[in-house]
């Protein structure tokens, strides 16, 4: 976010008093600006010149406030000038001579320059301002001229500046107007320093706000927040609020209910809910879960929704069958390429950028999957989810068995015989992404409500190869009975390497070996 930097002494003189950086840095939180850094105006000249000269205690100091401003002259271009330099009327014209400059404007059939009366060129919007017109210490008298691609903006630019300006002229805040002639021959005075008014009744303010405030203090609240508000004298309290051309960012009574919020302080308004807003029964539950496996030792983590197509399928040994995932037309990235159809992805994902991560890894995440479903309107429909994954020395089947069991018993839900729709059960699984015979599914009133089980290392190979994959080829060797993967590592020993073997036996794969070793010839 852009900066502005301000003397600190001027500014506390302004303010009316002085500030500790704690204070202000607080003070500074509740009008929703950010105190960015607290340096000197000889530490930036040093800075900018690369010197290492040690500060002074009477160097004044500067604060560098980030605000929400123009950005790179995208949307406005202003140019200040010493106007005893130059000479009136100035005009804004057109050039061709100009493109070896731009890509501001590249994609314009011509570049814009203004001239003074003598030919004087004075800035070449948006790219350079005129070294020519250039203020100095000695300047006198200024000449503000703004570039727009949309008037509403241009004006907002020009009486921000000219306003500012004005607190430095000989008698303040008097500035002297300018006629802008248009091509077709219309002409307009600017600035237009005009107040804008608004009627705004108090119980709209309190409403919104939600204490109960009386119209002198919220007269006084708006007025530490530049907006001059008179009370109406018969009937329902309504103010008369005056907003000056400071104040472009109030268009609507509910901006000047915000800024009464903000001068009285959000962190003083009382936290309450109102009585017609209720949580979701669903997301009422999803918290409810979450707690309880939080405090089984799991740490939850949220991970992307959207992700890469074979991270979704192939990663999981599942095959595409065009029933069940949402893919993305024409994804930006390809790691954005489907809706996830799991949790699994996500998670797998996180402990392969946490394998340094002391063992054993608990985590977990609740959140939503999306599936297709014709009977949506918008043809799919989003499902809540469970997941949750134990990494350590051992395989963790019955841990994550428990957490299961733990789930169903805080939700009342008990463990019966199979074939009984009075609770749940479990029985033999057979899905892909799980080793055969180390899983199991979930059954509840006849129904499969979920799987619990060791992750297949062909799967879980794919996320180690594809996460720790540099620019360096894996390569691979293979005999009738083991396959043998060999992966680089990033390790600042060139020597050592990484041996992954995955076995087999009789066709199907049953676990794998990860083990380094240090080649002797490098």
């Amino acid at each position: 976010m852009p900066t502005v930097s301000v003397g600190r002494d001027r500014l506390f003189e302004a303010l009316g008093r002085t500030y500790s950086q704690e204070e202000f840095e607080d003070l500074c939180f509740k009008f929703g600006i950010e105190l960015d850094d607290v340096t000197t105006e000889r530490a930036i000249m040093r800075k900018e010149k690369h010197l290492e000269e040690e500060a002074t205690e009477d160097e004044e100091v500067i604060y560098k406030i980030e605000v929400a401003a123009n950005r790179r002259r995208t949307l406005v271009a202003i140019g200040s000038h010493d106007l005893d330099t130059i000479e009136g009327p100035f005009t804004y014209e057109s050039d061709l001579k100009l493109k070896k400059f731009l890509h501001i404007v590249e994609n314009s059939p011509v570049y814009p320059v203004l001239y003074d009366r003598n030919r004087t060129v004075l800035s070449l919007p948006p790219i350079i301002n005129g070294a020519h017109s250039a203020i100095t210490l000695k300047t006198k008298n200024v000449f503000i001229e703004c570039t727009a691609t949309d008037l509403t903006k241009a004006k907002i630019v020009l009486n921000t500046m000219v306003t500012m300006f004005s607190v430095y002229c000989q008698s303040k805040f008097e500035v002297e107007p300018v006629e802008v002639v248009y091509s077709d021959g219309k002409s307009s005075i600017y600035p237009d320093l005009s107040l804008y008014h608004m009627e705004v009744p108090l119980s709209y303010i309190t409403d919104i706000v939600g204490v109960p405030l009386d119209e002198n203090e919220v007269a006084s609240l708006l007025n530490k927040m530049q907006l001059h508000a008179k009370k109406s004298v018969c009937g329902e309290c309504t103010f008369t609020v005056s907003v000056p051309p400071t104040r472009s960012d109030v268009l609507h009574p509910c901006d000047v209910a915000e800024d009464v919020a903000i001068a009285y302080g959000y962190n003083e308004i009382p936290k309450s809910i109102p009585p017609s807003l209720k949580p979701l029964p669903l997301n009422q539950f999803s918290d409810l879960i979450r707690s309880e496996i939080a405090m089984s030792g799991f740490t939850e983590v949220l991970t992307w929704v959207l992700c890469s197509y074979k991270e979704n399928f192939s990663m999981l040994n599942r095959e595409d069958n065009k029933s069940t995932a949402v893919i993305i037309g024409n994804p930006r990235s390809a790691d954005f390429e489907v809706v996830r159809a799991s949790l699994m992805p996500g998670i797998l994902k996180t402990v392969g950028h946490n394998k340094d991560h002391p063992k054993p890894i608990k985590i977990f995440e609740v959140g939503d999957i999306t599936l297709l479903d014709e009977k949506k309107d918008v043809g799919a429909s989003n499902r809540r989810r469970l997941a949750a994954l134990y990494c350590g020395a051992n395989s963790g089947f019955e841990l994550i068995h428990g957490l299961v069991d733990r789930v169903m018993e805080i939700i009342g839900t008990p463990f019966v015989q199979p074939g009984d729709n009075a609770g749940y059960y479990i029985e033999r699984a057979n899905e892909p992404e799980f080793l055969p015979g180390r899983q199991a599914s979930i059954i509840y009133k006849g129904k499969c409500i979920g799987a619990f089980g060791i992750v297949h290392p062909e799967g879980s190979l794919k996320q180690l190869l594809i996460l720790q994959h540099d620019s360096t080829a894996s390569t691979g060797y293979r005999s009738k009975s083991v396959a043998f993967v060999m992966r680089p590592v990033e390790d600042p020993n060139p020597m050592l390497r990484l041996l992954m073997v995955i076995l087999k036996w009789k066709g199907s794969v049953i676990g794998f070996v990860e083990f380094a070793y240090t080649s002797l010839n490098g």
